[in-house]
């Protein structure tokens, strides 16, 4: 279902939603008729359909799959196959997955048609902002956006990340002016190929046109925190090409010199006097405000494992809202923010029906410590009653208007590009709904998970664990930038190890002082933090040795990066792994680890008990 939407009409724009989400069922059966109708004679669901476009066969017949069911069929396309193995639509690129998710990158199939289905996404993102934000016409905005080289494959398609994709379109490029997304970027630094390069030609021109700027960011958190460090880290240069209106010799890229000489076109000594006094204070506390006196707010995505991120935004923005606006993936664009300036922690995604068909795994849970042992909020459940996994799968699935308020789900996707009942991998909480469309607060990927014994630690249990930990640090007037972990069993018992990036609160790289007993500290709150299984492992079954703390260098999370984007991963849309694997990732941390502290206390644990007939009530709801 391809629909338009005016971004300079915001009445227009709110009806069409209105009208998405009233009628969010009958959405959602016309786009799986679409789909059904264009591709039931595709190599694939000819299997399964025998070319019948029927709704009823694809839910009896059509297995719900994860990358590795069907990493067969991309592989033959990457390499010359027809695209009508599994789309009607001819298969134009590939698109490849951060990297950081759960291993290497994937690849996704997409068509010409997808592109004006994402532009009409983000079009549709504008009335919402402008229904929260006035005046957004009135000046620009300082959006860091960056690219990755594509690659070739065999057969001469294009595999590149969804971001690089859609900023390399015709889409992005040729763009009809619109006066409420008035870029402080030219094109020209955005599509730049060298990354710092693109970082300090956009971060200039964002401080030269400083006083139009009313909105800044990027698509993560992460990125846009990344580029505060290089400003903080390059400043005194950027100062001197204002000052002298002449750009550094290092940016060689000739249409970021081109295109920045426009903008920096003359000498400017009073703003660089200005920036200079900012950025040359004992602290940066607010320093986005300072810089860009009239931003409105920062759009980043705050949600996830990006939510660590939130405090050392707050410390930087000087109190300035953080807005997360969408919702999406390397598969699909799945949704958005429609109160984009509620607090962080309140961000929900209304999923835009028209978009692709969902349907969504029940995913078990209970908070009875032996249930935490069989079933955890992964997508990982335990078979019943006999029955194989996909029919069980099968018999959780539901549709995207009856989900119910409270419970977690695992998200499903059946797409116009060739992706049938096709697992995310993303587990979602239904927060409530926008007249009949759900809404959703992203919870944690599936399966990213530290484990040692019994004990399965998600990424969310990890984030709220490290935010009890650094409120200690940070009354000490230290600030947590990084962190990811590590589970290490070369050890007997195997226990979990943190890898920590500290500084002072004043603008110093200088590693602070770190207080023994206080770090001692930090490892015991991240125990007595998680969960009860970890715990009794620890103190009962001493199934886990005590967790460890690596405190590392300044600067070790940019060469994790380096390495990260080495093996693939997008500069767009890389975020810091929470967890690494990887052993060669594991010795850049461990290159650069200045001081280690352990937990010397053992964490609490008892018993969970709860009555039989509440056990009994909780285990109904949650089956």
């Amino acid at each position: 279902m391809l629909l338009k939407c005016d971004p300079t009409d915001t009445e227009a724009g709110i009806r069409l939603l209105e009208d998405l989400t009233t009628n969010a069922n009958q959405v959602q059966q016309q786009v799986l008729k679409e789909i059904l109708i264009q591709n039931a004679n595709t190599e694939y669901l000819n299997t399964f359909l025998d070319g019948h476009a029927s709704e009823k066969l694809f839910k009896k017949n059509v297995p719900v799959v994860n990358y590795e069911d069907i990493v067969t069929y991309i592989e033959r396309i990457a390499n010359g196959d027809r695209s009508d193995i599994i789309s009607a639509q001819p298969i134009i690129e590939l698109i490849t997955s951060s990297g950081t998710s759960g291993g290497q990158p994937k690849m996704m199939p997409s068509t010409a048609q997808e592109l004006d289905r994402k532009s009409f996404f983000y079009n549709i993102l504008v009335p919402v902002m402008n229904t929260y934000v006035e005046g957004l016409d009135q000046g620009k905005a300082m959006f860091l956006l960056f690219i990755k080289p594509e690659i070739n494959t065999p057969a001469g398609l294009v595999a590149r990340p969804v971001l690089t994709s859609y900023h390399k379109s015709s889409h992005f490029r040729d763009r009809p002016f619109n006066k409420f997304n008035v870029y402080t970027s030219p094109d020209e630094t955005i599509l730049c190929s060298d990354s710092r390069q693109s970082m300090y030609c956009q971060l200039l021109c964002g401080l030269v046109q400083r006083s139009e700027v009313l909105r800044v960011g990027a698509i993560f958190a992460s990125a846009f925190l990344r580029a505060i460090k290089f400003l903080e880290d390059h400043w005194r240069q950027l100062c001197l090409n204002i000052r002298t209106g002449q750009l550094t010799d290092w940016i060689t890229d000739p249409s970021c010199k081109n295109a920045v000489s426009l903008i920096l076109s003359k000498p400017m000594p009073d703003l660089a006097d200005l920036i200079e006094r900012e950025c040359i204070g004992i602290s940066w506390e607010g320093i986005i405000r300072k810089l860009w006196p009239r931003t409105k707010y920062v759009e980043v995505i705050v949600t996830g494992s990006m939510a660590q991120y939130i405090s050392t935004l707050e410390f930087y923005s000087g109190g300035l809202p953080l807005v997360s606006t969408m919702y999406a993936s390397s598969e699909c664009y799945f949704g958005i923010n429609l109160k984009p300036l509620c607090k962080p922690c309140d961000v929900s995604y209304t999923l835009l029906p028209n978009m692709a068909y969902f349907e969504f795994i029940t995913v078990i849970e209970d908070h009875d410590e032996k249930m935490q042992e069989k079933v955890h909020c992964n997508g990982k459940s335990e078979q019943k009653n006999g029955i194989n996994e996909e029919e069980w799968i099968k018999s959780k699935i539901v549709d995207l208007v009856n989900v119910k308020v409270g419970h977690y789900y695992e998200l499903v996707v059946t797409t116009y590009t060739g992706l049938y009942r096709y697992r995310v991998g993303d587990i979602l909480m239904v927060t409530g709904f926008h007249n009949n469309a759900p809404q959703f607060r992203f919870v944690q990927r599936r399966n990213v998970v530290l484990s040692i014994d019994t004990d399965k630690t998600s990424e969310e249990d990890l984030l709220k664990a490290v935010t009890e930990a650094k409120l200690i640090i940070e009354s000490l007037g230290l600030l947590l930038t990084e962190y990811t972990s590590y589970a290490d069993t070369t050890s007997i018992p195997g226990h979990y190890v943190l890898f920590w990036e500290l500084k002072k609160r004043e603008n110093t790289e200088q590693l602070p002082e770190l207080d023994l007993i206080v770090m001692e500290q930090c490892c015991y709150r991240v125990e007595e933090s998680l969960d009860s299984v970890y715990r009794r492992c620890r103190r009962k079954d001493k199934s886990i040795g005590p967790l460890e703390i690596r405190v590392v260098k300044h600067g070790t999370f940019d060469a994790l990066m380096d390495f990260c984007l080495s093996q693939g991963s997008s500069v767009n849309q890389y975020k810091t792994p929470r967890c690494i694997s990887s052993q060669e990732a594991a010795r850049v941390l461990d290159s650069r680890v200045v001081a280690r502290f352990f937990s010397k206390k053992v964490p609490s644990w008892e018993p969970f008990r709860i009555e039989a007939n509440k056990l009994m009530s909780d285990m109904h709801r949650a089956v």
